[in-house]
């Protein structure tokens, strides 16, 4: 079987990513310092536990497993502690990379699939983002993102290196098994966030971070896309490269559709059939109010599409995945 050397590969989007792998035929070598990864996810494949800012590492590894291409998933991913640890930011995302980058060049590795985020675009100046949007972050999360994709651009010029980075929104949902889902600590991310409160019940109140954006009930609206599905489009980037193409590319990975954060609250209630405590809290940090993919290019050249469009059916994924895995989550952090 081909190795994929997959960093990051025991969180959230990476395991998934090593699910599709493994479906596809490849054989998905998991890098991961475990700082935010779970041993249990990785099932696919071996682990090699080490740290991008480890540069002697990653070579050793790749060196060891000669994959034939890297999907990158291994990053800090929290937009508001970003904004107050910048420093711990740019040193993991984007020496990490550019760790990775060197030791890809050095084992004669040329073929990289990034794990980016439509956070490198700020704040939307259209009704939906495409590939062309001015990318003008407005947290150190999207600039570092965005600093790889600019390295990508000269490796691709100077190096050969063939690279496609996945600008994908607002990732939720589990997989269908049940074997995998999102599982952070601390959690930030809205719907496992909504559904710990209605499990918790008559805990603290669910705080809503601003209901003064200029949308039409005042919340952030963002476009949600299953977790599944952005493994699948990995999958289909990878064959992408395989198949000759050359150079840098970027693709959007949304639905399309948008949901505020009143929606989403109401979605979690129609799923549980449980009700959430939710009140007014100030905004969070570095959020801008909308941000709605068009993730056109990615149905024409990359052959994806969304097979999980409807916003229910997303929450219930994650509810189920809730429901399964209570023991393990609550022993996420002993």
């Amino acid at each position: 079987m081909r190795k994929v050397l997959v960093t990051g590969g025991a969180g959230y989007i990476g395991s998934h990513a090593c699910k599709a792998l493994a479906g596809s035929g490849y054989l998905p070598v998991v890098f991961d310092n475990l700082s935010q990864g779970h041993r249990e996810f990785v099932q696919w494949g071996p682990l090699e536990v080490g740290d991008l800012c480890d540069a002697a590492r990653i070579e050793t590894v790749l060196r060891e497993h000669r994959p034939v291409a890297v999907m990158h998933f291994a990053a800090l991913a929290l937009v508001e502690e970003s904004v107050f640890e910048p420093e711990a930011y740019f040193r993991n995302n984007v020496v990490g990379s550019f760790n990775l980058l060197r030791a890809l060049r050095a084992c004669s590795i040329s073929t990289i699939v990034f794990s980016s985020t439509c956070a490198t675009y700020g704040t939307a100046a259209t009704p939906e983002i495409d590939e062309t949007h001015v990318q003008e972050p407005v947290n150190p999360y999207g600039a570092s993102k965005l600093a790889v994709e600019h390295m990508l651009r000269g490796y691709a010029v100077a190096y050969d290196l063939a690279s496609v980075a996945l600008r994908y929104f607002n990732a939720c949902g589990a997989d269908a098994g049940g074997g995998i889902g999102e599982r952070h600590e601390p959690e930030t991310h809205l719907v496992p966030r909504l559904i710990n409160a209605v499990i918790e019940g008559a805990g603290a109140p669910f705080q809503v971070r601003g209901e003064d954006y200029a949308t039409d009930d005042g919340t952030c609206i963002r476009d949600y896309v299953h977790v599944s599905d952005i493994a699948d489009a990995h999958v289909a980037a990878l064959r992408y490269l395989e198949d000759g193409a050359k150079g840098f590319h970027a693709f959007n990975l949304g639905s399309g559709r948008g949901h505020s954060v009143r929606q989403v609250i109401a979605s979690v209630e129609r799923v549980t059939g449980r009700p959430v405590n939710a009140v007014a809290a100030p905004r969070r940090a570095g959020d801008p109010p909308k941000l709605i993919a068009n993730a056109d290019r990615a149905f024409r050249e990359l052959g994806w599409t969304c097979r999980h469009r409807e916003l229910d059916d997303m929450v219930a994924s994650a509810w189920q995945w809730r429901l399964k895995s209570t023991d393990a989550y609550a022993g996420a952090s002993a």
